[in-house]
């Protein structure tokens, strides 16, 4: 869930999460649909789905418990380097760091030197003594990715209280390296097409080319280049969202009718049982105020 997400905003999304699902092997039993709706708001859905093909793997093997090489881990559906490094050392308490924005902040700034010009498992392995010394090697995995997000911060960085300033060169260095940005922002502007009956439903599809919600529940979608009057189509509005590093710039545009396309399902602006992503939920909204 922390995966592109802040913690104050997956708190509650965990704590639901859990008190419906308590374990693992229930979690493997548990249909795609509930999980997607416990998930409902955090985005990224592919993060759910992979969770639970992991959880149906691994309850399939009789001893139910997670692979304890990063070979055999990154084996399991969404889990790469960063995440398979993480488990390792939290579960296992394995010598391991995950390298995460605020790990390459933290070691960029220790040698003062741009992330680009740093190989970070180097690093890392060449320093393994000094770094794990100790039997706490998962309090140290978490500790340095906290300790670069709220000590070594991207801006303002906390130097004056920082425990390890005798040892970065950042700290002591007249000439301080600049971070820079490495999020690109990516612009895009979408037509979204409603179809909309008197009972107060909305034609949805699954999405065939959204990047960032394949799969799921959406109107029609159309990138557009000009924003002109559309013929047979009613503009209700133009509103902005973003997802992610994903500035999105909107025109929706709507018609009543009866009939839809055959790639489009009715679906209730109100509806609650069915799962709807955050974004099409947002054009709902928008939607609702023509009846």
């Amino acid at each position: 869930m922390l995966q592109q997400t802040k913690v104050n905003t997956v708190i509650p999304y965990f704590k639901r999460f859990t008190k419906k699902i308590k374990n693992l092997k229930k979690l493997s039993t548990t249909r795609e649909r509930r999980v997607l709706k416990l998930w409902e708001g955090l985005g990224y859905y592919r993060r759910a789905k992979n969770l639970l093909k992991t959880a149906k793997i691994i309850a399939n093997d009789k001893k139910l418990i997670l692979p304890k090489s990063l070979i055999d881990i990154k084996k399991l559906p969404g889990i790469g380097d960063y995440t398979g490094n993480v488990l390792l050392a939290l579960v296992y308490n394995q010598p391991r760091l995950g390298i995460d924005g605020n790990v390459k902040r933290v070691l960029s700034r220790i040698h003062n030197k741009q992330e680009k010009k740093l190989d970070f498992k180097a690093i890392i392995e060449k320093n393994k003594k000094e770094l794990f010394h100790h039997n706490r090697n998962s309090d140290f995995a978490e500790a340095v990715m906290e300790f670069g997000a709220i000590i070594c911060k991207p801006q303002k960085p906390l130097c004056i209280n920082c425990p390890i300033k005798k040892n970065c060169k950042f700290y002591r260095s007249n000439n301080k390296i600049k971070l820079s940005n490495s999020i690109k922002i990516n612009k895009k502007s979408y037509n979204i097409f409603c179809y909309l009956n008197k009972k107060k439903q909305i034609g949805l599809r699954k999405n065939l080319g959204f990047g960032f919600l394949r799969e799921f529940n959406l109107p029609i979608i159309e990138e557009k280049s000009t924003r002109k009057k559309l013929k047979n189509w009613n503009f209700l509005c133009n509103y902005k969202n973003s997802i992610s590093n994903k500035k999105i710039d909107i025109d929706l545009y709507y018609k009543f009718s009866k009939k839809i396309p055959k790639d489009l399902n009715w679906f209730s602006l109100y509806t609650k049982k069915e799962f709807i992503p955050t974004f099409t939920k947002k054009i709902f909204k928008q939607v609702e105020n023509l009846y």
